[in-house]
């Protein structure tokens, strides 16, 4: 039996449907329930940081505006290619953090990408994952409105 030709772009919109549902199921499982921090980058740019220390692993969360832009916005100055530098300031982004949380010694050992906003970073170190509770290091979060 063939099939219109019609039904075809609804079903790879099904298909890219299920694979959002996928990204946006395990970040909800392993991600929503911690409070975000902010980390700074070169660019004076802020980038959210979701750390899943248990997992050893963390998820920075960008700005539409400056993924169009790219990382020159607070300079009045736009980035003629922001893909182009996309993948190395999120790349800076989870080094500083891991720096500013004082674990330097931790390498990141992998990442998956999500969407242009959003980088999941896998990181391995040295000393044992803390127990539940814990006091670590945190860095500020973001709290718009109020006046520093």
């Amino acid at each position: 039996m063939r099939r219109p030709a019609a039904l075809l772009p609804l079903g790879l919109a099904a298909l890219g449907l299920a694979g959002c549902t996928t990204g946006f199921s395990y970040i909800s499982r392993n991600y929503v329930a911690l409070t975000p921090q902010v980390v700074t980058i070169g660019c004076k740019e802020p980038y959210e940081v979701y750390d899943n220390r248990q997992m050893r692993r963390m998820l920075i969360v960008s700005n539409a505006l400056r993924e169009y832009t790219g990382c020159n916005l607070s300079e009045a100055r736009i980035d003629p290619e922001p893909d182009v530098t996309r993948v190395k300031r999120f790349r800076t982004a989870a080094r500083a953090y891991l720096d500013e949380t004082v674990r330097e010694d931790c390498r990141i050992t992998g990442e998956t990408v999500f969407d242009p906003l959003k980088t999941e970073f896998a990181y391995a170190c040295d000393t044992p994952i803390e127990k539940r509770g814990t006091v670590v290091p945190r860095l500020p979060g973001r709290n718009p409105g109020l006046a520093r």
